[in-house]
């Protein structure tokens, strides 16, 4: 679209017009947004049912994009005969996580204390997706002059 041309003008000519939803970015913060409203929800879900019976915790697993580059895996280099040789695993940080759940005797497996910190990350989480969201929308309102 020219710059010039008015989105009315655009539209009686034919010409696409771009949507704040297409850009990526934006969509991308959008989801992020939107996983850390839900993971808040499920997580005050588990508080709100630590005393009862037989409940397990649940979380919700983080979005992936697809279309995001990967990163090639860094690797330790051996620029001596002295260096210790890296180990040779899949070339990422994982954390390792134990599978059982600490159960009271009513069979509830919900720890407060894991919950709350869970509960602390996601309110980062959404204050950054959200801060660069709105800094986002600035920029763009800065470039198209209407700061």
């Amino acid at each position: 679209m020219h710059p010039a041309k008015s989105a009315y003008q655009a539209l009686a000519t034919g010409e696409p017009l771009m949507a704040i939803a297409d850009i990526p970015i934006l969509s991308m913060l959008r989801t992020r947004l939107d996983w850390a409203q839900t993971r808040q929800r499920v997580l005050a879900e588990n508080v709100a049912n630590a005393d009862t019976p037989n409940f397990r915790p649940r979380d919700i697993a983080e979005p992936t994009f697809d279309s995001a580059p990967s990163i090639a895996p860094v690797r330790l280099a051996t620029t001596e005969i002295g260096h210790i040789a890296g180990s040779d695993s899949a070339g990422s940080f994982r954390t390792q996580r134990a599978n059982g759940y600490e159960v009271r005797p009513t069979g509830n497996a919900v720890n407060l204390e894991e919950e709350m910190m869970k509960v602390a990350a996601n309110q980062m989480d959404y204050q950054a997706a959200a801060s660069l969201y709105t800094r986002s929308l600035s920029l763009l309102k800065t470039a198209l002059g209407k700061s």
